[in-house]
Parts: structure tokens; sequence; C-alpha cells
């Protein structure tokens, strides 16, 4: 009954490989595009452009990804020069191969996806250019996986196909590198999202303080009225006038109130104190770089002992972060652009050039250097290091 149903979207010969759950995604979403099930918009501009600590936390992770340097390995060789180098040194003439990365990376962690695409020139790649993931939309194909992607702009909508560019390779038009979503077939899911919640606590908790200096920093109070009957509505009106003008914000703080009339003002008891303010300001703020992958000690939260000191948070950020991250890039970038320049090559982060990670990198090799058991040529291998 099942095969029957699906009869229809199966195109695929039955000698090609594909999975026998294809059918459904097709049944699901076949030859129209699926809409990023988020407002992009919204987390850039309230998880990035307006919350500093998101900030700090994404660009800490993309600068970090493209100060790392890259290898070409060909086999077990490494390739000091090649086309593919100089492509990612220089993808496009806006763009130098720094950039790029940390454009890749910022990408991953403020919208969940990165799209690429590859210009070629007579059948020869030319240029790699980033395309914001707000204005990318996945067309799924008869298989139930992406066939194209509409690239939409100001009303207007470009289908790009997923055909190679490269003649006599493999190489299609467009990566499209996705963070793991268990909820989505095609788009990834954004850190940022994760730290939604907090994000709100977090940028709530300033416009409040914002609001506290604006209001004479300190809490709202209530007018009351003694006499007899009620203020008119002329006098309500005149009343709060000149409270807003005379009374609030910060250059009229400490400003003595006349009162008049029968009107005795009466401080509410609430305080900044008793709303726990900073504790809470600073959980969301740890929330939201936990979430990202910055240790919160890099960020100069407070009441973080996690680790024991900065070097050892930094070198958390490196291995639990940016590695894996730039390598993950890395490894679409060989799949994606290999087949252009022939079988076997790979791109990998240089980890010898981190800084950061070089007592780990000390002790590997004291560690190896003590094994009498190893030749020369074992310890070089054990330590990354071809043959001499």
């Amino acid at each position: 009954m099942l095969a029957a149903l699906l009869a229809p979207f199966r195109r695929t010969p039955p000698e090609a490989k594909a999975s026998r759950t294809a059918g459904l995604v097709a049944l699901f979403s076949a030859g129209r595009p699926r809409w990023t099930p988020r407002d992009y918009a919204s987390l850039a501009r309230e998880g990035f452009a307006k919350n500093a600590i998101a900030y700090r936390a994404v660009r800490l992770i993309g600068e970090a990804a493209s100060a790392l340097p890259l290898v070409l390995m060909a086999g077990r060789e490494e390739m000091e020069t090649h086309p593919l180098l100089d492509l990612l040194r220089r993808p496009n003439p806006r763009l130098t191969g720094s950039a790029f990365m940390e454009a890749v990376c910022c990408h991953l962690l403020v919208a969940g996806n990165a799209y690429v695409e590859a210009v070629a020139v007579d059948g020869r790649l030319r240029e790699l250019h980033l395309l914001r993931p707000d204005r990318m939309r996945v067309v799924p194909g008869p298989d139930g996986w992406p066939e194209a992607f509409d690239y939409t702009l100001g009303g207007q909508s470009v289908r790009i196909p997923q055909e190679s560019v490269v003649q006599g390779a493999e190489v299609p038009a467009i990566l499209h590198l996705s963070s793991f979503n268990p909820l989505d077939d095609h788009y990834g899911f954004a850190p940022l999202e994760a730290a939604a919640q907090a994000l709100d606590l977090h940028n709530a908790a300033s416009a409040w303080n914002k609001a506290l200096i604006d209001n004479a920093a300190r809490p709202s109070g209530a007018l009351v009225y003694g006499g007899s009957g009620a203020l008119t509505d002329e006098q309500f009106e005149r009343l709060k006038g000149e409270l807003e003008a005379s009374f609030q914000g910060a250059v009229n703080a400490g400003r003595p109130l006349l009162l008049e009339g029968g009107l005795d003002w009466r401080p509410l008891s609430l305080s900044p104190k008793d709303m726990d303010f900073e504790a809470a300001r600073n959980s969301a703020a740890r929330e939201i770089a936990l979430a990202i992958g910055v240790p919160p000690l890099l960020l100069g939260i407070p009441g973080d002992n996690t680790y024991a000191n900065y070097a050892e948070a930094n070198r958390a950020l490196w291995r639990q972060s940016v590695v894996p991250m730039v390598r993950r890039v890395c490894d679409a970038l060989s799949l994606w652009l290999g087949p252009a320049y022939g079988a076997g090559l790979a791109l990998a982060p240089d980890l010898d050039q981190i800084e950061a990670l070089s007592a780990e990198r000390t002790e590997l090799w004291t560690r190896i250097g003590a094994a009498d058991f190893l030749t020369d040529q074992e310890k070089r291998a054990a330590v990354g290091y071809g043959e001499r």
C-alpha cells in the first residue's frame, strides 16, 4: 500500500543508491522551497547586534577560526603550493581567506546555516562567494534532497540548480553547511536560538537598567491625592507633564519635588536589590556564552569558577569550539572542491600553529621522544609529520 502511494514520486532508477525513506521526504516537500523555520533577522538583531555577550562570543570563535592556518594534504604528503590553497587564500576580490572563514563560522553560529557559491569560468573554479542565509531557500528534488536553491532579494528570486560547475568533475554550485537539527531535514539549528530565552532576559535586564537611570535611578513611587474629590483631567495632564519634563532622566536626579493641593509622594518599596538584578543578568549571560560554546571566564562574567585560570579556559575554547568547527568546514570544503583538483586531497587545520595548545604539543613531543621502542620515522608519524 505504501509502495503504491509513493510510486509516482520515485524517479530514481532501481540500480541507483537511494535511501528507502527518500520517497516520504519527497512526498512531504517535493519541488517547492522549504522556508527557514525561524526569523533569522530577529536572531541577528536581538542576539548579535543588541547583545554584547552574544556578539563577543560569536566574534571570539569567528576570529579564532579565521586565524587558524590550513594545510592541504595529498595522502600523507603536505602540499605547500596548490591552486586550491590559492583559491582559499583569496576566494573573491572582496574577501580574504581569513575573512571568508570568519564569515562562514559566524553564519553557522548565528543562523545555523552557511551557504557558499562556486563560480567557474570555462569550466574551471575561479571564485567562492558567501550568500546570506536568510535569502536562501532549499528546493527539494524528487528524491527528497536539495536539487536547487532559491536566492531571494528585493522581491526577486533566482533559482540556482545543484549542477556541476566544473567540467569533468562533480562540483555542485552551492555548498550548504548546517548545524545539527533534530527537527528539520534541511536547515540547521542555530546556537542563538537555543539561547533565545537567556537573550531576552539579558536584553530586558539591560533595558530595565537603562530605564531606571532615565527615571532618576530610583524606584517609582505614587502620588497620593489627599484632598476631597479627584483631580480634573486638566490638572492630571498638567501634573503628568511637569513630572516628565522636570523630574525624569539622569540630569534631573535629586531635584526636589514641590507638591501642592493635598498631593503626597509615597515611594514604592521595590528595589533593584529585591529583584536580584545582577544575579539574574549574569546567569543569563552565562547561559548565552555556554550555548554558543565560549567559557564564561573569557567574557568577564563574574561568579564562574569552572576553569582554574584564563589559560585553561582559552584552551577549552580552542579544543571544544574552534577546532571542531574549523575541521567541519575543512571537511565540507574538501569533499565539495576536491573533485575539481583530483582525488585524495584533504584540508585540515594546522594545530601546531595554535599558541593556546602549545603546552599540549610540548607534552606530546616529550612523551613520544621518551618512547625508546619507536623509530625516528614512527615518532615523526605519531606527532603528525611525514617522512624525512
